[in-house]
């Protein structure tokens, strides 16, 4: 069977008649008056949805395929202001993995995981003038297994920067935040903030599995991201006798302390000026990219989003300020080279930053 897709989640309407391929992400099974039933959660590369296999058809499947493409028929609902699907037929996709375009199912950065991750080590490089911190992002960064890990690393399993490359992009957005913040108020170390934005959630490489499911590992289920973070670069600051001990306790500080409360998992609260600096450059990085990813996936005639448990609230999709019209090019001068832009033109917007409490 060729594994193509005519339709993406976002796309399909209530009362729309399904028959589409999708992953399956997590199937379990439950019990209702009328008999067992399996609840499923389908993803593809533009989102996901929860679906129900009911009674009797629910008996004709023993197991279900976990991780693997599944074709779906049957049909989308309302339910509670969400999305379902009534399936009435699931069967597993016939095509060897190594066949199927798996960006046609797994959600990932529109920048290429590469590609930011030297932007990082430009970053660190060109923004860090203390040797020691310099010297130090160097070799975390140029570790083989720290960058196999950070390329296909998502930034949370559901919530945030939910996909591949997802933890740099959210990396990238903290510490341009960061960054930004410290021009406003001089007196802050602004080289030990750059450090800890780039390594505060180094332990979410560890802490879930990059493939399919985007599940939590053991050492993430027992430790979290936290604990696991500082574990990886310990063996760094060990080696590195330039940095002072006290240098070393406040990026531990940074680390322990970024997400600001103990309800959200944090073991210290914030307690630098630096600390709750990077508190809400991650919290606001992970909030903006929650938002623009629940609005963009709206279809065209809606305006709100369902609503949202984990923020207690719908988000709306506002009307925009028109944008100016595009002013007609100048006639080049004799000192001006034709079809030469100006590198203002070139910048590319940055992302508003925000990192998730309790993900």
């Amino acid at each position: 069977m060729a594994v193509q897709k005519k339709m993406f989640i976002p796309d399909i309407q209530p009362g729309t008649r399904i028959d589409e391929m999708f992953v399956l992400v997590e199937a379990r099974q439950g019990q209702a008056r009328n008999g067992p039933y399996w609840q499923v959660r389908l993803q593809d590369a533009r989102g996901a949805v929860d679906g129900k296999i009911w009674s009797p058809v629910s008996q004709n499947y023993p197991e279900l395929p976990v991780g693997e493409v599944v074709r779906v028929a049957g049909s989308a609902d309302l339910f509670r202001d969400q999305l379902q699907f009534r399936i009435e037929q699931l069967e597993t996709v016939a095509a060897p993995r190594d066949q199927i375009d798996w960006s046609l199912f797994l959600p990932r950065s529109v920048r290429e995981p590469e590609e930011m991750l030297q932007e990082l080590e430009e970053l660190c490089k060109r923004e860090l003038h203390h040797a020691p911190w310099r010297k130090f992002c160097r070799k975390v960064l140029q570790n083989s297994e720290i960058r196999s890990r950070l390329l296909l690393a998502p930034g949370a399993k559901s919530m945030h920067h939910a996909y591949i490359g997802g933890l740099l992009e959210h990396t990238l957005s903290v510490c341009r935040l960061s960054l930004a913040i410290s021009d406003q108020y001089p007196e802050v170390d602004r080289q030990v903030l750059l450090v800890g934005a780039v390594f505060h959630d180094l332990g979410k490489a560890w802490e879930l599995d990059a493939g399919v499911q985007r599940d939590y590992t053991d050492p993430g289920r027992l430790l979290g991201h936290i604990l696991l973070g500082l574990e990886v670069l310990e063996p760094f600051l060990a080696k590195n006798d330039d940095l002072t001990t006290g240098l070393k306790l406040h990026l531990k500080h940074l680390l322990a302390s970024h997400h600001g409360t103990y309800e959200y998992g944090s073991p210290s609260l914030p307690k630098t000026s630096e600390a709750l600096i990077l508190h809400y450059a991650d919290n606001l990085d992970a909030k903006v990219n929650m938002t623009n990813v629940l609005v963009d996936a709206l279809p065209e005639e809606t305006s709100w989003t369902p609503y949202q448990r984990s923020m207690e609230r719908q988000f709306h999709r506002p009307e925009r300020t028109p944008k100016p019209e595009a002013k007609r090019p100048a006639t080049a001068t004799r000192t001006e080279r034709p079809g030469v832009r100006s590198f203002l033109h070139e910048l590319r917007p940055t992302y508003a930053d925000v990192s998730e409490n309790g993900e």
